[in-house]
């Protein structure tokens, strides 16, 4: 008797998480990421982090999606952990919710950045914590007053691994195995704790020892507010990195 209940509530839940299942929506598309990357070292200690991004929607190119910028100083613990705090512009152009004009938000971040060698691999982490300002929109015309606030939570993890004798030198080419975890946080999420992911995976070409450049595809699953619809984007990313280091000789170690 007992195993023939647990048999029922199996299926009951069964039943459940396929209805649940069958209600979730998925909308598909191909965007285009383009972004250039910033890190100024003026000496042991400070630096400056900033970076820019233009991203088009529909078929990759068709429309424009976001226009990102960020900037802000950067405290060098040591010459591999790193703690950044900025100012991010991010602009939404017209999108279903607000068809016919752009949603602007503010965001403030805190990072900590961190790298890590393995043999002859190197890995990149981060963890950040943003404050998001999306101001609110009335209709598909017009912005509302006041702006709708959230936390989120991002984990970062690059893996660069040499694929040619030059490996991170300079000339050398390298596989990027990438992952960003998002998560909201706040009063006003309710439904969709889980953000979104980011997959990426892709060839790295190291210009000089100063510069790379990274190029693939990238696979981005998020939850929407609703709850029960997502969006899935295949992305085709290309970013390039660039450090400046304004130090005299001798305060380099």
């Amino acid at each position: 008797m007992k195993f023939r209940w647990q048999l029922l509530m199996l299926m009951y839940m069964l039943g459940q998480f396929n209805a649940l299942y069958a209600q979730k929506s998925v909308t598909e598309d191909q965007q285009a990421w383009l972004g250039v990357f910033n890190q100024y070292r003026f000496s042991d200690r400070w630096g400056m982090w900033s970076d820019v991004h233009f991203r088009l929607k529909n078929d990759f190119i068709q429309k424009p999606s976001q226009f990102i910028v960020r900037v802000g100083p950067t405290y060098y613990l040591t010459d591999d952990v790193r703690l950044t705090t900025a100012y991010n512009f991010i602009n939404h152009f017209p999108d279903e919710a607000h068809k016919n004009i752009s949603q602007p938000e503010h965001r403030l971040m805190q990072q900590v950045q961190w790298f890590t060698k393995i043999k002859q691999a190197r890995l990149m982490q981060w963890v950040r914590l943003e404050e998001r300002w999306r101001q609110k929109i009335l209709n598909d015309d017009e912005l509302g007053e006041g702006f709708s606030f959230n936390w989120r939570m991002r984990y970062n993890f690059g893996l660069f691994v040499p694929l040619s004798k030059k490996g991170l030198a300079p000339g050398g080419l390298q596989l990027l195995i990438n992952d960003e975890l998002m998560v909201n946080l706040g009063k006003n999420i309710v439904y969709n704790y889980f953000d979104q992911n980011r997959l990426f995976v892709g060839l790295v070409y190291q210009t000089n020892s100063h510069a790379h450049v990274q190029l693939g595809y990238m696979n981005v699953f998020q939850q929407l507010a609703a709850g029960n619809r997502y969006r899935e984007q295949h992305v085709i990313r290309l970013f390039y990195f660039h450090n400046f280091d304004f130090r005299k000789s001798e305060e380099k170690h």
